[in-house]
């Protein structure tokens, strides 16, 4: 694909989609925007188009960009009422239109989706992300896509703009069943991380250095980075919302079962998140699963250790 301006859609603004999208156009291309909620300051000041509907997007655009929640949200935006196979046109070879699904949603409705839309003549990218805000804002995501390569390398030059590890993983679907996969690694490192750090500190350790410790070692990784220091500061402002994940780690566990698959440690992740649902945190910050163990720990990070362990506890040894 040439490197010229092009008439791009993005349909969904929120904590992710709002500076994506401006990554498109502080690259030059036209955009034609659509999102259910007010118009953010950024986008409304940048050149972008304002559509009523998702219709009008798909008019307008070639490339449309979907980064919407859930399931049940995409297929509304691709086709409900004045939706984007409403706004689509049937066209061939490079000119035919070509609709991108960022969001994390179900790899087996992601397929039929895409079967949809391809019958209508116009091509189809399931290309979740994963990266979170801060990626988001840095153009540092890192995109699974599934799709055809023709297709994809037509719109590689547009996820370069928007993050750094960009992989064809297969055919439709196969980019949300990265993601899923994705999802589980993520929340069991969050709960390691947790598990870690509470018993560190619990036990009398400064958990801040702890986590500095482990950073030099074996057990390194973004969560222990990122998260370790969220948990250890308490800021659990989304990022990554826990009800969101909570979604994600239905979407594995209801595969699974499908796929005769035992996860037995993503449904105790899933628990922990519903603990934190429970205590209205479906709005926190995912790091904020610490909260769940520190519950059944009853010792928040931060707090001082009231007592060492007790000697009496240690194991006989008989002599």
């Amino acid at each position: 694909m040439t490197k010229q301006a092009l008439n791009v859609g993005f349909i969904g603004l929120g904590i992710m989609g709002t500076p994506m999208a401006l990554h498109l156009i502080t690259a030059g291309h036209q955009l034609f925007v659509y999102t259910r909620s007010k118009l953010p300051e950024s986008i409304a000041s940048s050149g972008a188009t304002k559509c009523q509907n998702a219709s009008a997007v798909a008019e307008q655009a070639d490339i449309i960009f979907i980064m919407v929640p859930d399931t049940p949200d995409v297929e509304a935006v691709l086709f409900g009422d004045a939706s984007v196979a409403a706004g689509l046109t049937k066209s061939a070879g490079a000119a035919r239109k070509v609709i991108v699904d960022a969001s994390s949603i179900s790899p087996i409705a992601t397929k039929a989706f895409a079967k949809k839309i391809n019958a209508l003549g116009c091509d189809y990218l399931d290309a979740p992300v994963s990266g979170g805000e801060v990626g988001a804002k840095n153009a540092t995501l890192s995109f699974m896509v599934g799709g055809s390569e023709n297709v994809f390398e037509r719109v590689k030059p547009l996820f370069e703009l928007m993050g750094k590890n960009i992989t064809l993983v297969g055919g439709n679907g196969d980019g949300q069943t990265a993601k899923v996969a994705n999802q589980i690694i993520v929340a069991l490192n969050i709960e390691a991380v947790a598990e870690a750090l509470v018993f560190a500190a619990k036990a009398g350790a400064d958990p801040a250095r702890v986590r500095q410790a482990l950073m030099g070692g074996f057990a390194s990784s973004k969560i222990l980075e990122v998260h370790g220091e969220r948990m250890i500061n308490r800021t659990f402002n989304p990022g990554f919302r826990i009800e969101l994940h909570q979604k994600d780690l239905n979407l594995a566990l209801s595969t699974a079962r499908m796929l005769g698959v035992s996860l037995p440690n993503t449904a105790t992740a899933q628990e922990l998140f519903n603990s934190c649902a429970a205590h209205d945190g479906r709005g926190w910050d995912h790091s904020a699963m610490v909260k769940a163990i520190e519950k059944m720990a009853n010792f928040e990070i931060g707090q001082k250790a009231s007592m060492s362990v007790d000697s009496k506890s240690e194991t006989n040894t008989g002599t």
